[in-house]
């Protein structure tokens, strides 16, 4: 088996991601990031998809992107709640981390270069958010370019790096279509952005919004919410 590094957020898209590499024969390592969220809730999720999933290692890395701010992920500034789906997609929402899938995968790369993995896997989403800048093919393609550059085993040689985005083009119900296939349990997972500190879902955020609705465009239940003994 291929080492991969696999980003596991702890939530449905990173979580499918995981099974996805698993499934096509990669080992996987899965960094995650406490990196000053809200949500910080989500590495419990995390820690809980890695054992069940079984992969190689699960490296928990911390940074401090509340030093910046500039995402209601990451400061006081409030999360949005009870968008319509529509006006998501329209400009960038302030739930955007800055430069977060570039620190989040320049980590992964440091750790890929080090395993001798020339394979990332990253659950970016260009349909779903598509306002945010970094979960685009371009950019997606453009890091992958720099990771040749940037690294000792790309200048000699030694390694070619290709970052798998297999959820790039889907709906969230194709996503959640293709995990169950696979045998993902979703309950294990967190996807809200302002949960509560027993990580219960708000239900009302962009995130859950997205969530539900992607459920319900597949015709599954949500797992998640009966954990909660809330109403699907």
């Amino acid at each position: 088996m291929k080492p991969a590094v696999v980003l596991l957020s702890g939530g449905l898209d990173s979580t499918t991601t995981l099974a996805i590499a698993r499934s096509q024969g990669f080992k996987p390592f899965a960094l995650s990031f406490r990196y000053g969220q809200r949500h910080a809730v989500e590495l419990d999720a995390a820690a809980r998809v890695a054992e069940a999933i079984d992969v190689a290692e699960h490296v928990i890395a911390e940074i401090d992107l509340r030093r910046f701010g500039g995402s209601a992920l990451t400061s006081a500034l409030e999360v949005p709640k009870g968008r319509d789906p529509d006006a998501m997609a329209e400009g960038i929402p302030v739930t955007y981390v800055p430069a977060r899938n570039t620190v989040f995968l320049s980590f992964a790369l440091a750790w890929a270069e080090v395993l001798e993995a020339g394979d990332i896997f990253i659950g970016v989403n260009a349909l779903d958010y598509s306002g945010y800048p970094d979960c685009r093919p371009e950019y997606i393609a453009a890091f992958e370019r720099m990771a040749s550059l940037a690294t000792a085993a790309g200048v000699e040689g030694r390694q070619s790096f290709k970052i798998h985005t297999p959820l790039i083009q889907l709906t969230k119900a194709e996503i959640i279509r293709q995990g169950l296939a696979l045998g993902v349990d979703y309950g294990l997972t967190s996807s809200c952005y302002d949960p509560g500190a027993d990580g219960r879902p708000c239900g009302r955020c962009d995130s859950c919004l997205l969530r539900a609705k992607g459920f319900a465009e597949a015709g599954a239940v949500d797992p998640l919410l009966a954990r909660f003994g809330a109403v699907a």
